[in-house]
């Protein structure tokens, strides 16, 4: 404690001042005139950077509005680069969505007096052939007769359908063509053929060539093609080619011989590394008259029968008279078909838009 008595003269007046220019604020006043000084403030317009004012004119141009464009021009804008977009989307799923390929199917037709499924229609598809095509990662659909007039199963469905929304059509081989489909009766009775599945197959062709989808026919189906365009068949070789080379026995799809390709022909620049490739040779008929617009692709050598044919006024419709999906089981001498595969599904894929 200070022993120094208090004072009784007055404090003086203080007054400090601030001044805060940068933030352009209120500025606080202090005048001390007593012990108790006050504190005022002076108030002024709030502070708005330059480049935050926005005019709110009557014809001011928006922000997100090109310079000099109208207000329909700039919504026209907009529209075209959302179509644009939902364009080159579709566009991608379309080139991207996997193909679908439907095979026509063989028949087996019911016996007189069997018992179970011997006595039923059947369809159905050989499993190498299916697996043939899946190779190539595309989807496959075996494609069913139709009976529009049916009286227990009546359905509006058509062949044309199938044609509509599928990619492309396999014609596996199988049955005879009947000789009648050809205007012909048949030399003996069991070539008598299935005319049947001949008139379903026929018009799942034309469907698919009107369509403008690629079609791939197999043994049988390269004969169905050549008799589609008005052409005819040697019902049997061995009896009406007695000179031609063996192209069917016991061995079954083991049998083999070599083909030639005609120069020019597709096939002689799909296999241009071929010379004389082999082959199996699993038929007893073969193309005789050629059909209208139908190019010969490939011969047997040393019997010049016709072992592959193309329409000419297609995108892909060719037909080949040895089965390329065995040849991979029947050993690495057989010719690779995978370009002939390849570019059936190449023209499946141009083909389905």
């Amino acid at each position: 404690m200070s022993d120094t008595p208090a004072s009784n003269t007055p404090a003086p007046a203080v007054t400090i001042e601030t001044t805060e220019t940068t933030l352009n604020e209120a500025v606080p006043s202090i005048h001390a005139t007593s012990s108790a000084p006050t504190i005022e403030r002076v108030a002024s317009a709030p502070y708005v950077p330059p480049a935050a004012r926005t005019s709110f004119e009557k014809n001011s141009t928006p922000a997100y509005q090109a310079e000099g464009e109208t207000p329909w021009q700039h919504i026209w804008r907009v529209f075209k680069a959302r179509i644009e977009g939902l364009s080159d989307q579709a566009g991608r799923r379309l080139t991207q969505r996997t193909l679908k390929i439907g095979v026509s199917a063989r028949i087996f037709h019911p016996e007189a007096g069997a018992q179970g499924l011997q006595g039923k229609t059947l369809q159905y598809l050989e499993e190498s052939i299916a697996q043939w095509v899946m190779s190539r990662d595309v989807l496959v659909f075996m494609i069913p007769t139709v009976n529009t007039n049916g009286l227990l199963h009546p359905s509006k469905i058509r062949l044309r359908d199938y044609a509509k929304h599928l990619d492309g059509l396999v014609l596996q081989g199988g049955a005879d063509v009947a000789p009648q489909t050809y205007s012909q009766t048949p030399t003996r009775p069991e070539w008598i053929g299935d005319s049947a599945r001949d008139m379903y197959e026929l018009e799942l062709l034309h469907e698919f060539v009107e369509a403008g989808k690629p079609v791939l026919g197999i043994c049988r189906g390269c004969q169905l093609i050549n008799v589609a365009f008005g052409g005819t068949l040697y019902q049997d070789l061995a009896s009406d080619l007695p000179d031609a080379e063996q192209h069917v026995n016991e061995l079954y799809d083991s049998h083999r011989h070599a083909i030639e390709f005609p120069a020019g022909s597709s096939l002689a620049a799909m296999f241009s590394q071929e010379r004389a490739p082999l082959v199996n040779s699993i038929h007893h008929q073969a193309v005789r008259d050629l059909g209208r617009d139908l190019r010969v692709e490939a011969v047997s050598q040393g019997d010049n029968v016709v072992e592959a044919v193309r329409h000419t006024k297609s995108r892909f419709v060719m037909g080949v008279q040895w089965h390329p999906e065995f040849h991979r089981a029947s050993g690495a001498e057989l010719l690779d078909c995978t370009p002939l595969l390849d570019n059936f599904l190449r023209a499946a894929r141009e083909t389905r838009f």
